[in-house]
C-alpha cells in the first residue's frame, strides 16, 4: 500500500466560515494530516469536525462531516491522509502523555 490514502471527496463548501462537507470513503480522526487535492492544494492537520453539528473524534465510511480548512476548495476535490505522518503525530502524542504522568 502507499503512504496516502484517498479517505473522501469534497461535497460542498461554505467560504464565509470556511467549512468544507467531506464525504468519506475511509475512516477519518481528529490529528490526521491531510491533503486536498483538486482545484488548489494544502495541507493540514484534522482539528475539529462534525457531523450534524455535533463535534466528533472519528468518522467512519459512508457519513459526511463538516471540517474546517485552512484553503479554499471546492465540490470534487479529493482529500487524502498521509498514514506516516498520521502515525508519527500519533507516537508523539503518546510520548508526550507518557512524559507527562512520569
Amino acid at each position: 500500500m502507499g503512504e496516502e490514502e484517498a479517505v473522501g471527496k469534497i461535497k460542498h463548501y461554505y467560504p464565509k466560515i470556511g467549512v468544507a462537507i467531506v464525504e468519506l470513503s475511509s475512516e477519518l480522526k481528529v490529528g490526521d494530516r491531510i491533503s486536498i487535492r483538486g482545484s488548489t492544494s494544502f495541507v493540514q492537520t484534522v482539528d475539529s469536525m462534525q457531523i450534524e453539528h455535533a463535534p466528533v473524534t472519528s468518522a467512519r465510511p459512508g457519513q459526511s462531516i463538516g471540517l474546517k480548512v485552512s484553503g479554499k476548495v471546492k465540490e470534487g476535490d479529493l482529500v487524502y491522509r498521509d498514514r506516516r505522518l498520521c502515525i508519527a503525530i500519533r507516537i508523539k502524542e503518546l510520548v508526550g502523555r507518557v512524559l507527562a504522568t512520569g
